[in-house]
């Protein structure tokens, strides 16, 4: 049995689930997971979370929405570093 590549690799992909949200509002794109292709072209799809639905959208990664998320973690984590303790 081969190995999946690693996600550092061109073949990663990211899963996402659409969520309906009704007639007046866009669906929203909830990011599930990643699917890699392995050697022998067949996929392996690892989710974080199970779709509602049962439904997957699996597509190629856009460059604009990485780099979107990397600059919003880089703010979340700047935050997370003044953000006082909680005791409990």
């Amino acid at each position: 049995m081969e190995e999946p590549v690693t996600a550092t690799e061109s073949r990663f992909k990211p899963v996402y689930s659409v969520v309906d949200r009704g007639a007046d509002r866009k669906p929203f794109w909830l990011r599930l997971g990643a699917a890699f292709t392995n050697r022998d072209g067949s996929m392996t799809v690892l989710l974080d979370a199970y779709p509602k639905d049962g439904r997957l959208q699996i597509r190629d990664r856009d460059p604009d929405d990485q780099r979107r998320r990397d600059e919003a973690g880089s703010y979340a984590r700047r935050n997370d570093e003044f953000r006082p303790a909680v005791n409990g």
